[in-house]
Parts: C-alpha cells; structure tokens; sequence
C-alpha cells in the first residue's frame, strides 16, 4: 500500500499515531506543497471538502494555517468557538462530534484536554487533527522538524535543544518527532518541570532504533554545547497566568541570550538556528512583556539572523496542508 493510500482518511492525535515513515512522507509533501504555493499553483486536493475548526483557544497560526491551507486547495474551513457552539456544556462532546461529522469532512480541535480531541475522533467518523491540547502539539512538530531540514538539508545526526519549561505540549511533541527522525535531542529544563517519564523513555527507545538520543538536563550552561538548534517557548502557558511570578523566578536562568547562543560554539560557522513556536515574549511591545520585560529569549536573539521563527510559523500553513491533503485528497501525488 503506497504511503498516501495509508494516510488517507486519517487524522492526527498524537506524533505516536505515525510511523516514522509516515512522519517522513508528510514532511516530503508539505515541501511540495510548499512550492507549489510559491508557482502560484492552485491545486484541487481539497475540493469541495470542507474542515470545522474548533477553537477553545485563541490562535494566529494555527487558525490562519488552517484557513489558508484548505483555501489553498480548493477547500472551505468553518471558525467555531465556545461561544459559537455547545460543545460539553449545553450538549456533550460526543452528540457534537456526531452532528459535525455530518456535516464536515475533517475537524482540526485547538483546545485544553486530550480526552476532548480523543473523543471528538471517536465518535466523528471523519478525520480529527489535534492543533493543540494540554498535553500534545503535533501540528507544531512537523512545522518545526520541517524547518530544520529546510535549513540544514537533513535532520539525522542533528543536535536540537529545548530550553525552559520541559513538560509543556511543544517540548513534548518536539521531543517526539526529534525521536523519530534520528536527531539528538535534549530537554534542558528544572527539575520541577520535567516531562512524563513514560513519554521520555517512548522517546529514548525510539531515538536509539533512528541513531538519535534523547536526554533529560537541568543545566543550561552545558546542554546547549553542540546545539544546533536553541528552542524555547513560554514560560506561562494558557491557563497558567497566576503563576507567572513563580514561573519567571524558576526559568530565568533559562533565558536564550546571545551569550547562550555562542555557548552552543556553532554560532560563528552558522551552524546553529534559534526556533520559538511563537507568539513570543522578546521585547516591551505586548502586554505582557510591559510589565516584566523579555522573558523566554531576548529580543537580540529573537532579531538575530540566526532566527528561523517566521519560517517556523509559515511552515505550520504547509504542514498543516499537507495534513489535510494527505487525508482528504485524492488527486494530490509527489
């Protein structure tokens, strides 16, 4: 069975929901797509389906990805929030799923639990993709792991280092697909954020099996020798902002500065790229960042060539499409 054939009519909960392979295919596609997009291609692989996006969660990226990327390809996309539908309150998830099922071809869920993303693939009977949830990010990691090829033309072999609080969603679907692909990834965070223990030894065993490694690491000074990427995200997720205070006073050592960068000694070969799945606490123009200034990396840092963030933030449009494609398409071949 070729590779599309075994991706069609699926949807995406969790990195762990693809063979490596599979993982591989859709970065392959995504690359296609992509320049497609930039021949001013039109294409058709999603004609006349149409996606529901359900947002319990603000998002930039992730909505706008979804949009343009069904557009893109002949598709609709239909913006629905918790004030839009009854979603666990007025009707479960499960009566909701089987109403939209009906009535769509995909659903891409941004939200808070797991179970919710779960559920809504359970009882949907259409493709579901996961955009963000309390424990998972995977339409991050393929965004991500595509730009690291796009920039070293390969991914085995790589040194990819996560910097800051180690058992959020992003660091635990980076570390994920890092495992996948042969990378030596580390999770440089404190000890009272680490990340699941049964999620880092499904990684170890997977790293090992592609030549990569995964490593757990609380001291920023020596996890980032050998870095080829310097990866960091917020300190204070969504739903997390009383602990703000406690959060800057437990990471601060864990700032991507300059000096942090150079510690890597691939900064003067320009072998090494800082990543942020955004949006980022840099300089003193949001609000947050008004009131206690740069937070999670510097705006040096943040500006720096060196910085690859708005590729990695274009390139969740081109994975994202490559998702949907891959799913629902039947006329989409690379």
């Amino acid at each position: 069975m070729s590779m599309q054939k075994q991706l069609s009519g699926r949807g995406l909960l969790t990195l762990t929901d693809l063979t490596d392979g599979e993982f591989l295919y859709l970065l392959d596609l995504a690359d296609e797509l992509k320049r497609k997009k930039q021949t001013g291609e039109r294409g058709t692989g999603l004609d006349r389906k149409h996606i529901a996006l359900i947002f319990e969660k603000m998002s930039t990226r992730t909505r706008c990805a979804c949009a343009v990327a069904a557009s893109d390809e002949g598709g609709s996309t239909e913006y629905l929030t918790s004030h839009d539908i009854h979603l666990g309150k007025k009707e479960s998830v499960k009566d909701t799923a089987r109403v939209l099922g009906r009535m769509f071809n995909g659903i891409m869920f941004r939200g808070f639990k797991q179970e919710t993303v779960d559920s809504l693939a359970k009882y949907s009977g259409v493709p579901v993709w996961n955009g963000l949830t309390d424990i998972h990010h995977p339409t991050q990691g393929l965004a991500d792991l595509m730009t690291i090829r796009e920039t070293f033309g390969k991914l085995r072999g790589l040194k990819v280092v996560y910097v800051g609080d180690g058992r959020n969603n992003v660091a635990t679907s980076l570390m994920l697909a890092c495992a996948k692909v042969g990378i030596h990834f580390v999770n440089c965070t404190p000890e009272a954020l680490m990340p699941d223990g049964k999620m880092v030894s499904w990684c170890k065993e997977r790293a090992h099996l592609n030549g990569g490694s995964v490593a757990i690491d609380s001291n920023p000074e020596t996890a980032v020798v050998g870095a080829n990427v310097i990866y960091t995200d917020v300190w204070v997720s969504m739903g997390e902002e009383d602990k703000q205070a406690e959060r800057i006073a437990l990471l601060s050592p864990y700032q991507v500065t300059m000096g942090m960068m150079q510690r890597t000694g691939n900064l003067e070969s320009k072998q090494v790229i800082f990543l942020h799945c955004l949006p980022a606490f840099h300089d003193h123009e949001t609000e947050v960042a008004r009131d206690s200034g740069p937070l999670e990396v510097t705006d040096a840092v943040f500006e720096a060539p060196f910085s690859k963030v708005f590729d990695e933030a274009e390139n969740r449009m081109h994975t994202i499409k490559a998702l949907f494609v891959s799913a629902l398409g039947s006329k989409q071949k690379i």
